[in-house]
Formats: C-alpha cells, sequence, structure tokens
C-alpha cells in the first residue's frame, strides 16, 4: 500500500507579507507587490523593476552569526523552515532525527551574495584577475547551493536524508515531488521541503534584459506582471520562499495533526527543445499533468482549479493554455485558472513552492487567488482566468504546474484531505 503524503506545515518568505497569514490575505485581496528596484541602481537596465520582500532577518529571530553567514535566499529558507515547524504542531525531537529529511529547491543559488563578492574581489569588475584576499570566509558556502538544505538540516535537527534540487523555475515543485518520493518510500516520515530564492541583483536583470524576457513597464510597476492580459510585455523578477512540512499520513493522524492539503501525484517532463523557447502545443507540460492525474487517480473533471504557472510572457501564457486544453480537454473551458505571479512575480526556483503554499491555502479556505492586472485577455488565452477579484469555490482537487528554462515541464495534484 502506497503511503499518502500531507502538508501539516506552512512557513513563507513572499513579497506582500512575511509570514503565511500576511500572504494569503494579500494574494486573495489581489495585491501586487511589484515595486522599482531598491537594491541597487536599476537605472542602467531595461527592466527596472522587481517584487522585493520586506524581510528583517533579526526579526525572524536569526542571530548576527547567522545573518553573516548566510545568503540571502538561505536566510528565506532557515526563517520559512521555522514558521512551518512550529505552524505543524511537531513536538522537540518529532520524529527521531534520522526521520527527519530535508529537500530545498534553488534555480540560481546564492545570486546576491556572488554578485555582491564578485564586485568586491574584482574592484567593481576593474580587475581581470581578481583579488581573493578580500573575499569574505562563507565564499565557499555561497558556490555550493547544497549549503542552503544544510543550513535548514542543521537548524531543523535533521539527520535523515537531505539534499538540493535545482532545475530551473520548477525547482520548488520538484523539490517538493522528490520529498514525497522519500516519505513514499519509507526513509523519512517527515520531511522540511520547499525552495528559496533571492535573484535581486545587477547581474540576474542584465541576463533576462539580454533576452528581454522581464517587463519594462517601468512607469507603472505596480501593474506590470499581466498574465494572459493582451497587452504583457514580460515577467517581474521576484524573491521569495516557502518551506511546507510534508508528513506521512498516519503518522499525521496519530498527533492529531492539522492537515492543509494531501499531495496525490506529481510528474515532470522536459521538451527536449529549446533552452528559453516553448513549443505553442503545449505537448510536454500536457503529458506531465496526464501523468500526474493518473498518479493522484483523478480524471480531468476532477480539477477544480489550475493554479497557473502564468508568467506573464506571450510564449508562456499561449503554452500552457494550449497544455490546459490538451490534458483536460472540454473540461478546460469550465475550470477556474489563476496566477499569483501577476501579485507576487516569479521567484524562479522558489515560485513552485510558494505556489504549493498558496493551493493548499485554497483548498483550506476555499477561495481561488485571483489574477491581478487582467483587464483584456489575449484572445488565444480563452479560458477563465479569475481576473481582478477572488472567488469562493469549494475544492476537492487542486492542479498546479510549472515551466523552466531548459525545457523544464512539472505538474502536481493536491486534495482535500481525506476524513479517517
Amino acid at each position: 500500500m502506497r503511503r499518502s503524503v500531507v502538508i501539516t506545515g506552512i512557513g513563507t518568505v513572499v513579497p506582500g507579507g512575511p509570514g503565511k497569514r500576511d500572504f494569503w490575505d494579500a494574494i486573495t485581496a489581489g495585491k501586487t507587490s511589484t515595486q522599482r528596484i531598491s537594491f541597487f541602481d536599476p537605472s542602467p537596465f531595461r527592466s527596472q523593476l522587481a517584487a522585493e520582500c520586506d524581510f528583517d532577518p533579526s526579526a525572524a529571530g536569526l542571530t548576527p552569526r547567522e545573518i553573516r553567514r548566510m545568503d540571502r535566499a538561505a536566510q528565506f529558507a532557515v526563517a520559512c523552515a521555522r514558521e512551518s515547524l512550529a505552524d505543524s504542531g511537531l513536538a522537540a525531537g518529532e520524529p527521531e532525527p534520522h526521520r527527519l529529511g530535508v529537500t530545498i529547491g534553488t534555480a540560481v543559488g546564492a545570486t546576491m551574495s556572488l554578485d555582491r563578492e564578485y564586485a568586491i574581489v574584482s574592484d567593481r569588475g576593474r580587475e581581470w584577475h581578481v583579488d581573493p584576499a578580500y573575499a569574505v570566509r562563507q565564499l565557499y558556502g555561497y558556490f555550493v547551493p547544497s549549503s542552503f538544505a544544510s543550513e535548514v538540516a542543521w537548524d531543523a535537527g535533521a539527520q535523515g536524508p537531505v539534499g538540493v534540487v535545482s532545475t530551473g523555475c520548477t525547482s520548488g515543485l520538484d523539490a517538493l515531488a522528490h520529498a514525497c518520493e522519500v516519505i513514499r518510500e519509507g526513509a523519512a516520515d517527515v520531511m522540511v521541503a520547499g525552495a528559496t530564492e533571492a535573484p535581486i541583483s545587477p547581474i540576474t536583470a542584465a541576463c533576462f534584459d539580454a533576452i528581454k524576457a522581464t517587463s519594462p513597464r517601468n512607469d507603472d510597476p505596480g501593474t506590470a506582471s499581466r498574465p494572459f492580459d493582451r497587452t504583457r510585455n514580460g515577467f517581474v523578477l521576484a524573491e521569495g520562499a516557502a518551506v511546507l512540512v510534508l508528513e506521512e499520513l498516519q503518522h499525521a493522524r496519530r498527533r492529531s495533526a492539522h492537515i492543509y492539503a494531501e499531495i496525490r501525484g506529481a510528474a515532470s517532463r522536459s521538451n527536449a527543445f529549446h533552452m528559453t523557447g516553448l513549443r505553442t502545443d503545449g505537448a510536454e507540460m500536457a503529458e506531465a499533468i496526464r501523468a500526474a492525474m493518473a498518479e493522484a487517480r483523478v480524471a480531468p473533471e476532477d480539477i477544480g482549479y489550475v493554479n497557473a504557472h502564468g508568467s506573464g510572457t506571450r510564449q508562456n501564457d499561449r503554452h500552457e493554455t494550449a497544455a490546459f486544453k490538451r490534458a483536460l480537454g472540454g473540461h478546460a473551458h469550465r475550470t477556474p485558472v489563476s496566477s499569483i505571479k501577476s501579485m507576487v512575480g516569479h521567484s524562479l526556483g522558489a515560485i513552485g513552492s510558494i505556489e504549493v503554499a498558496a493551493c493548499a491555502l485554497a483548498i483550506e479556505h476555499g477561495v481561488i487567488p485571483p489574477t491581478a492586472n487582467l483587464h483584456a485577455s489575449d484572445p488565444e488565452c480563452d479560458l477563465d482566468y479569475v481576473p481582478l477579484t477572488a472567488r469562493e469555490k469549494k475544492l476537492d482537487t487542486v492542479l498546479t504546474v510549472g515551466s523552466g528554462f531548459g525545457g523544464f515541464q512539472s505538474a502536481m495534484i493536491l486534495g482535500r484531505p481525506q476524513p479517517h
């Protein structure tokens, strides 16, 4: 008998709110958190906006030594893990350390710290031969994304399976899917899993400027992220994190834990096509959706809501609209779809876990977050994208998807917890 995996704790650091409650209130209110970049002078760049987190590491309980040691993304992960574990109600020492594991996803690792340190050791790029004497002692930890998982494991006392998943912008979904498999195979009873990203730096801005992927709507940052709208012109870069407590169902029931949702199925496919391009027919994403539904043993008509990747680029919005139609058939036109990236931006590898947190809360509260800034749909995007205003609806089964550079396409099915 397959072990079932449920979500019993949620922790978030997201633009618009530092914790789970503020995050949920912001996205259901349709509140956008995109603004002009404040971390550095963005004037030289085509796109000068981002969704930044209002995050105080000291207020989050991190010590001065931890703050000095950790990249901002690692700080997010540890803060989220602490919130999630507290939310789960797990007692100290529960489960036994070797039955507790960690999986953290990230696409670009310690970008902010690496960008800062390169600027220092190269004298802001003036020196071709850099001087390592000016680098901080923590530089090695910035180079290896495994440090994110290590920090969370040390903080949580996890001695079970620990690792990092890095599959571009599907990292957050794929990290949770991997954590589910660890529990199902019996290697752990509880996994602290999610993803983190703090990519808002000059190097990231330059990279996305080069391929014109990010929105240049600098005169109106609050409305720049416009998934499925005919006036959209790119995504809005963001930072953030979400870490969840995943638990074997019977383990959760024995301690009478609160269960947000069950993760019933997940799948990933590659388009083997182009580093940044997408096929117009959405075939690979559709196949990932079908495989996730098969694992979850649900039919298209069971899906009550789709959390879209919804990045706000023309090729992505059309690609996944086509994928929903291929995978769900006629039911796609009867299924509400929305994108929270319209409000919190696109935090690269972290967004998949943030969106799973949103889906779990949508099931919990019976509310579908809206797609903000959607006033005039692209004629090729002709589904029900829940424009502007949240919608009340009892949700039993939810689909969430992700799409990433490199051709990654991932899907996950969440369901309402089954009664005892």
